[in-house]
């Protein structure tokens, strides 16, 4: 099963460890899993239309998750996916 790395940031957000797992051979899947586990997170992590937030990156094995509407980047059951908040400034 997919190793989950959650940052900080949203480990005090929501009631989630800072690493899981989740099931799914898709990121859309494994972003179901997780809001079965920890219910709410979808809505941090996706917008109305289920796509990723302007403000979260997910990557997979040190990959930067392509498909950011439909996530349908594939996921192994080795990976390790990370989800980060997006980080802007000057």
């Amino acid at each position: 099963m997919p190793k989950i790395v959650i940052a900080q940031h949203l480990t005090n957000q929501f009631a989630v460890p800072g690493e899981c797992e989740a099931a799914g051979s898709t990121l859309a899947e494994v972003v179901h899993d997780l809001d079965r586990q920890y219910p709410g997170i979808r809505r941090y992590l996706l917008d109305d239309q289920g796509s990723l937030r302007q403000h979260v990156n997910l990557f997979i094995d040190n990959d930067w998750a392509s498909d950011r509407r439909g996530l349908s980047d594939a996921v192994k059951p080795s990976s390790t996916i990370f989800v980060m908040q997006a980080l802007s400034g000057g």
